[in-house]
C-alpha cells in the first residue's frame, strides 16, 4: 500500500471559505469578493492555499481574544496564521460584524466597505504585514486603501 507524501496535500476546492458563527449577515457578491481577496494575496506574492473567514459577534471574538491572546477587550479582527514558514497563505480570520458596523459608522463608510477593509487587513497580516507600531500601521492603512480602490463592486 502506498501513502501520499505529506507535502503533497491537495489544495482545497475553494481556497477562501466564509463561515458564520453566531451572526447572520449578507456578504457582497461572494464570487467577486473571493476573486478580489485572491488578487490581493497574489499582488503580495503570497498566494492563498486556504483562508477561512469566520464572521461572529463581539462577545464571540472577545472570548477568542481572551482564550488565545490573553487580551480582554473587543476588537474587529483576529488573524491566526496557520502557514508560517510554509510559503503558503493558510489561516483563520475572525471578524466581529458588530465592530465592523460600529467602525463603518464612525468613519462614515458603508458596512460593506468597512467589511472589505477588514477582510483585506486579515490577508495583509497573513502576507506578513504588522500593525503594532505607527510605521507599520501607516503601511497597513496605505495597503488597505490601495486594494479597496480595486474592489470589483461598489461597497
Amino acid at each position: 500500500m502506498q501513502f501520499p507524501e505529506l507535502d503533497a496535500l491537495e489544495a482545497p476546492q475553494q481556497p477562501i471559505g466564509f463561515f458564520f458563527e453566531d451572526v447572520d449577515i449578507e456578504l457582497p457578491d461572494e464570487w467577486k469578493l473571493r476573486e478580489w481577496l485572491l488578487s490581493v494575496a497574489a499582488a503580495e506574492n503570497k498566494p492563498i492555499f486556504e483562508v477561512n473567514y469566520i464572521f461572529c459577534s463581539d462577545e464571540y471574538l472577545r472570548g477568542i481574544n481572551v482564550e488565545f491572546l490573553d487580551h480582554d477587550y473587543y476588537t474587529d479582527i483576529i488573524t491566526f496564521d496557520n502557514g508560517e514558514g510554509s510559503g503558503q497563505m493558510r489561516g483563520e480570520i475572525y471578524i466581529s460584524t458588530e465592530r465592523v458596523a460600529e467602525n463603518a459608522q464612525t468613519h462614515g463608510v458603508s458596512f460593506a466597505h468597512e467589511l472589505c477593509r477588514v477582510m483585506a487587513h486579515g490577508v495583509l497580516h497573513l502576507a506578513g504585514y504588522g500593525d503594532k507600531t505607527p510605521e507599520q500601521e501607516a503601511v497597513m492603512r496605505a495597503k488597505e486603501d490601495f486594494y479597496l480602490a480595486k474592489l470589483p463592486f461598489n461597497a
